[in-house]
């Protein structure tokens, strides 16, 4: 089972890969002006953390509007397309090296590409701003609950490699879950490690999960991006390769970091992702809340 995702995997990889280089080709003599060392700096350091649950596409974004280095428009494809092989690459790696049951990763793989696929279209039924006040909520109280696990105040976690029964098909819908909530923008890494802690499986389990849902979803949407040209193709180029590197260290941190220090780290991202959903919310309710006067202001139409 293993051996087939990681087949399907490489091929997909590969002919990303492929359709990348060639469109970078095609319009090297259209590449913007940006430097290189700063770029590929952002590009190891965001996916560096990526690998450790802390998802690029936030921390990029900021950098990107920081250093001015790329138009607005063109954000959203560069991300899914710089992201795409490094996803892969991390995916690859924690697969092989991370011990994790086969019919539970196969099966937690499916049902997120499922929810992700099916996303679009159950997503616009709901409030995103509801969706992240609730998130972050629950992401708070888990990490409370690990916290006091960890100080042996309560029973928590696990070092169980996979599952069985009711906690696999429990797994499963919740993954599916996350993968929906991916398609409005709702990072999955944080309640992906609560999940699977309150399932009693080791925290190190998660790794391979998260990073294999993503990179069977990235290089799907980065291509869309590829086709229509909507991605900034040098900063695509530099965060690929200095991210290929950055997550290939992560990687191996994480496969080396002790069980008790993993449980930390991973409190302190569901804390963190806590806390830019709950940052995200109140921000979207500001600038909601800017535009309703204007729309109040606006002349009634004849």
């Amino acid at each position: 089972m293993l051996i087939i995702i990681l087949g399907i995997l490489l091929l997909l990889g590969l002919y990303f890969a492929y359709v990348f280089i060639k469109d970078y080709r095609a319009h090297r003599q259209e590449n913007t002006k940006v430097s290189t060392p700063l770029v590929g700096v952002l590009g190891f350091v965001t996916l560096f953390f990526d690998v450790l649950g802390i998802g690029n596409f936030a921390t990029s974004t900021a950098l990107f509007k920081l250093f001015k280095i790329i138009d607005d428009r063109k954000i959203p494809g560069t991300l899914n397309v710089c992201t795409s092989l490094p996803e892969v690459v991390s995916a690859t790696f924690l697969i092989t090296a991370i011990e994790v049951d086969p019919l539970t990763l196969v099966t937690m793989l499916v049902s997120s590409s499922a929810g992700a696929y099916f996303g679009a279209s159950i997503i616009s039924r709901f409030s995103v701003h509801k969706i992240r006040f609730t998130l972050s909520m629950a992401l708070f109280v888990t990490a409370i609950i690990m916290f006091c696990g960890l100080m042996g105040w309560m029973p928590g976690g696990g070092t169980a490699t996979g599952l069985t029964g009711s906690n696999l098909v429990i797994a499963n819908v919740g993954n599916f879950i996350l993968g929906v909530l991916m398609t409005a923008g709702i990072g999955a890494y944080a309640p992906c490690m609560a999940l699977i802690y309150f399932l009693g499986m080791s925290p190190l389990v998660a790794f391979p999960i998260m990073m294999g849902s993503c990179a069977f979803l990235m290089p799907v949407a980065g291509l869309k991006f590829i086709k229509e040209g909507a991605y900034d193709r040098k900063i695509s180029m530099i965060i690929s390769l200095s991210g290929i590197l950055g997550v290939s260290v992560a990687a191996i941190f994480v496969k080396s970091i002790p069980l008790g220090v993993l449980k930390w780290v991973v409190i302190g991202v569901v804390l963190y992702t806590s806390a830019t959903m709950f940052y995200a919310l109140l921000k979207g309710r500001r600038e909601m809340g800017k535009a309703e006067p204007q729309r109040a202001s606006a002349p009634a139409p004849e």
